[in-house]
């Protein structure tokens, strides 16, 4: 062994793997070319394996190299956090804080949590992220995210999870079919159409589902989609109606594209929570940024925004209704 993996042979990997070009990689890195291909076949003799592919498309990762590419690409990120934390300004919290949000309440949620932080933080650098619950959840499992909104999760050995709110779910339908939020829809009565449903292994599927055997209805899936834009759209082309969350449709419903209905007999509702890991000690940033988030979920809902939620309170004999 020689002396050992450096800084720039990282960053040399990483920028080399994202531009698929050593020459691309050199000019990036303010580097002549020679000098970024040596620090490549450096780490590659420093490992013992090839980390790249020399072929014509440019630049291909080996399987040795993806992995190694995936790390070096987490540990300076770490540094680069360390940096932003230690950074000295008197007083002020700064530092790099990875949020994600659902997708369903991305559109309600990200532009007030940014606007807030970037007015009482502004040492503080916000990175937003989107996705379903479980891929948020993988993401925070894996050290990607600082924290996250999720759906119906309790606390476990690797995270913390506080309970926000408890949402209902709607049937989502077109137009003419007239659905009213004032009229709840029981469940049989929409599992009677077509539906257009989250794909299986997605959380609301989970919940959706249960509804289903507790209604003792059996479901017509016509279509099976992981976007909840695309479940709007196949619900407006007549392709079925659909189930989702009160704040994914708050503005279609608004606008007239789609009608939507509470859900009755049983009524369906499940739960947002705010996880954070449980390792480690939790940067002030990191802090910051989870009361902040808390405190606009709290004031969507307040001001009605976030259609049938309520603010979670435990439910009584210990048991979530």
């Amino acid at each position: 062994m020689g002396d050992g993996v450096d800084l720039k042979q990282l960053r040399a990997l990483v920028t080399v793997a994202e531009t698929g070009s050593v020459t691309r990689a050199a000019e990036l890195l303010h580097l002549v070319q020679p000098a970024v291909t040596r620090q490549i076949r450096t780490l590659e003799q420093e490992l013992g394996v090839p980390l790249f592919e020399r072929t014509r498309q440019g630049m291909r990762p080996t399987p040795a190299g993806a992995i190694m590419i995936d790390r070096a690409r987490r540990a300076l990120g770490e540094l680069e956090r360390a940096r932003a934390e230690i950074r000295p300004s008197p007083g002020a919290v700064t530092g790099i804080v990875t949020v994600g949000l659902l997708e369903s309440a991305a559109d309600l949620l990200a532009e007030p949590l940014v606007s807030a932080l970037a007015r009482d933080r502004p040492g503080i650098e916000l990175r937003v992220f989107t996705a379903y619950s479980g891929h948020l959840q993988q993401w925070l499992d894996d050290g990607d995210l600082d924290l996250t909104l999720l759906y119906n999760l309790d606390s476990t050995t690797s995270l913390n999870a506080q309970p926000l709110v408890r949402e209902r779910l709607w049937a989502v339908a077109p137009p003419a079919a007239g659905l009213r939020p004032d009229e709840p829809v029981p469940f049989a009565e929409a599992a009677a159409h077509p539906l257009v449903m989250p794909a299986a292994g997605h959380a609301l599927r989970t919940v959706i589902d249960a509804a289903a055997a507790r209604a003792e209805v059996a479901m017509n899936v016509a279509l099976q989609t992981n976007s909840m834009r695309l479940q709007k759209r196949f619900v407006l082309a007549g392709y079925g109606w659909t189930v989702l969350p009160g704040v994914g449709i708050a503005a279609d419903v608004a606008d007239g594209s789609l009608s939507a209905a509470p859900l009755s007999e049983p009524d369906v509702w499940r739960s947002v929570v705010l996880a954070t890991p449980r390792t480690g000690r939790v940067p002030p940033a990191v802090e910051i940024v989870a009361r902040e988030l808390t405190r606009q979920v709290h004031a969507a809902v307040r001001r009605g925004d976030w259609p049938a939620a309520r603010p979670h309170t435990p439910a009584p004999s210990g048991k979530d209704t």
